[in-house]
């Protein structure tokens, strides 16, 4: 995917090309989206005809972008005698663009500026795919505005160009005819609207009671406030401050409100393709940003609980208890071609939504809030028990019941071959994973505290806590593959351990679910020339079969994993490994200007030099943007403890020392002081 450059307001976005025009194709998703749904596939300007090509672009944050054009090719050797600036954002909800035209001549020029522009209203999941529309394309122009629409049955979108500044209007663009004085210039304010109509020619939003859509203003005084709310950070090292800032700041552009939760803001999962709702994603982004932001946590918790699965639904992969995978409005959900309106798929979330509830209660106090989603979390528990163990022997698994549209692989690693045995051969279903034995056992344990200390059901804490001891012992039994000294990725319908060393098992440590004796050998395998790359721990192990230094799931490096995976060393002692990955992360970042992307390759340190990012990945993506966050955590060694947060500190040497001020939490505002050491020990 080339690169693109972007305006967000959490699932409103621009992606355009470097010069800000949007020409889209399958190599090329840009264009306007909302919704679900692109609202322009071609916004291209020209000037007496000439394309324009940029000379800058300035970036500040995600709010808005200023593009320094010129027509014609750039070069030395001529002085360009006009020039163009485009400043886009997104207010209210709308897409901005103010176009100025420079002259720079001794004399008056006449310009003409013409906007070519289009919308192919192509659903988010299909913009990469060869789609002809099922419904009628329609375009006209009334009141000096251009309207484009789609029509579907009763399915139908709209978006509406209007200009600030007289131009010729037809079907296919604007057209400005102008004259600009010498050293003068010439501007004009575009705003793009999309419509989502009902069939009376309402929109769907404006009978809704929904926040109202904030102005550019508006926005930029929420950034400064959102900023100065986080913790401080000062670090001798300038690419973990760099990745910081550019991690909270990212973190603040995915902020989302669905419609139905219209005054609090959960994490989007990331751009292009998962701009919408989501489960894992709102989760783990959640749990890593819960010292900098735990706002986060409650918007999540609150809106995943609303949509938890109450009935069997073969279609969305629904079962009672279930947290939905994500949630989608477009037209492919409208029409049921795919289940996501919600989707079900996954069966990691459920007991991860468990964990969340718990550790924001472990953060900051709120007992109400443990209180208010006992139904949820105790639903989401029987849930593992009662549908996650399909074949009745304690393991949660996992198989569709939607045989047509529904995922094949329902952990993080969904990707059709993501879960395999050594030699490549794929598993049949039901499936095991690992790491979903981690995440049910840690929800048990966690549920049992919080019947204990909450909920007022000692009974319910006993059994829960029993009911984990026995999974910790039979996992260690069955999932342990000792001629190699590493957990399985998971067992087969059979209960063969599915033999691929993968990077699966690392959560198990975040889980507490290892055998304290096998953790050694665990962090050997994860550490090791196979699966650490130099810049961080693949998903699965140079030397497998189906290994792919460009795989999504068999041989990248995900940055969230790898955050995990440190924090799960952190919990088990094994400090030093820790800050070697975090150390890993931070410096791939810095090849990144500080955005980490959903992955990058997984080829060795030693043969690139450099990180090579996946060519798909999602950037800004909720999950690599929380990464940081949970690094930071596990160099510092940050735990809450009833009213007082522990710290201790264990840097590498290269990090030097580190302040991170005002870590907000159940005891107020503290501040965290490290130093990196040249030698460092497990401690």
């Amino acid at each position: 995917m080339r690169t693109l450059v972007r305006v967000l307001d959490g699932n409103v976005f621009v992606l355009s090309d470097e010069n800000g025009d949007i020409e889209a194709s399958i190599a090329n998703p840009s264009g306007f989206f909302d919704f679900d749904t692109r609202f322009l596939s071609l916004w291209r300007l020209s000037l007496n005809g000439d394309r324009l090509h940029a000379l800058s672009i300035a970036e500040r944050d995600y709010l808005t972008l200023r593009f320094f054009l010129v027509p014609g090719e750039p070069t030395h050797y001529l002085d360009a005698k006009a020039s163009v600036v485009r400043e886009r954002n997104i207010a209210s909800g709308a897409f901005e663009e103010q176009l100025t035209v420079l002259n720079h001549d001794q004399g008056p020029v006449e310009f003409t500026v013409r906007l070519d522009i289009a919308s192919d209203f192509m659903p988010i999941l299909a913009v990469s795919q060869e789609r002809q529309p099922t419904g009628r394309l329609y375009r006209r122009v009334e009141d000096g505005r251009l309207r484009l629409g789609y029509r579907r049955e009763k399915f139908q979108r709209e978006t509406l160009i209007s200009t600030s500044e007289p131009a010729a209007v037809d079907e296919h663009g604007l057209t400005y005819t102008v004259r600009v004085e010498p050293k003068g210039k010439w501007s004009t304010t575009l705003r793009v609207q999309s419509l989502v109509l009902r069939p009376d020619g309402q929109d769907v939003r404006d009978r809704l009671h929904r926040r109202r859509r904030r102005t550019a203003a508006e926005r930029q005084s929420d950034l400064a406030a959102w900023l100065d709310r986080a913790p401080r950070l000062s670090c001798d090292w300038v690419a973990m401050t760099t990745t910081y800032q550019r991690s909270l700041v990212d973190l603040a552009s995915l902020r989302y409100s669905p419609l139905t939760l219209p005054d609090e803001a959960m994490p989007a999962a990331g751009l292009p393709w998962a701009a919408t709702i989501t489960g894992r994603d709102s989760i783990l982004a959640s749990f890593q940003a819960l010292p900098f932001a735990p706002e986060l946590a409650v918007a999540t918790l609150r809106m995943l609980g609303i949509d938890q699965g109450s009935v069997l639904d073969d279609f969305r992969d629904e079962e009672p208890g279930k947290i939905l995978r994500e949630f989608r409005y477009g037209e492919l959900v409208a029409f049921e071609e795919l289940p996501q309106s919600p989707y079900y798929g996954s069966a990691d979330v459920t007991p991860l939504y468990v964990i969340l509830l718990d550790e924001h209660e472990r953060w900051t106090g709120d007992a109400s809030l443990v209180r208010q989603f006992e139904d949820e979390a105790r639903g989401a528990l029987r849930w593992i028990d009662e549908y996650g163990d399909i074949l009745g022997n304690g393991y949660v698994w996992y198989q569709r019941r939607n045989e047509r549209s529904g995922l094949e692989n329902q952990g993080w690693k969904e990707s059709a071959g993501a879960i395999c045995y050594s030699d490549g051969r794929l598993p049949g279903l039901p499936r095991a994973t690992c790491e979903l034995q981690g995440y049910a056992y840690d929800a048990k344990i966690r549920g049992a505290r919080l019947a204990r200390e909450f909920w007022g059901d000692p009974a319910y804490a006993d059994r829960l806590e029993r009911e984990a001891a026995a999974l910790k012992e039979r996992f260690n039994q069955d999932f342990w593959i000792a001629g190699g000294g590493y957990y399985a990725l998971a067992l087969d319908a059979d209960g063969r351990q599915v033999d691929a060393l993968a990077s699966n098992m690392g959560h198990l440590l975040w889980s507490g679910i290892v055998d304290e004796s096998r953790a050694e050998q665990v962090v050997a395998h994860l550490l090791g020339p196979r699966l650490f790359s130099g810049w961080g721990i693949r998903t699965l192990a140079e030397g497998e079969a189906s290994y792919n230094p460009l795989g999504y799931h068999v041989g990248t490096v995900w940055p969230f994993d790898n955050a995990v995976i440190a924090w799960g060393l952190r919990r088990y002692g094994f400090t030093a490994e820790a800050g070697r990955i975090a150390e890993g992360i931070i410096d791939a970042s810095y090849y990144f200007d500080g955005r980490l992307p959903e992955a990058f390759a997984g080829y060795h340190r030693e043969r690139t030099r450099f990180p090579v990012r996946y060519p798909a990945a999602n950037s800004p993506q909720a999950l690599a943007t929380g990464a940081p966050f949970l690094l930071l955590r596990a160099l510092l060694g940050l735990e809450p403890a009833g009213e007082h947060l522990l710290m201790s500190p264990r840097l590498p040497a290269r990090f030097g020392r580190m302040e991170l001020l005002d870590v907000p939490g159940r005891w107020g505002r503290m501040d965290v002081i490290g130093s990196g050491r040249a030698h460092m020990h497990r401690g």
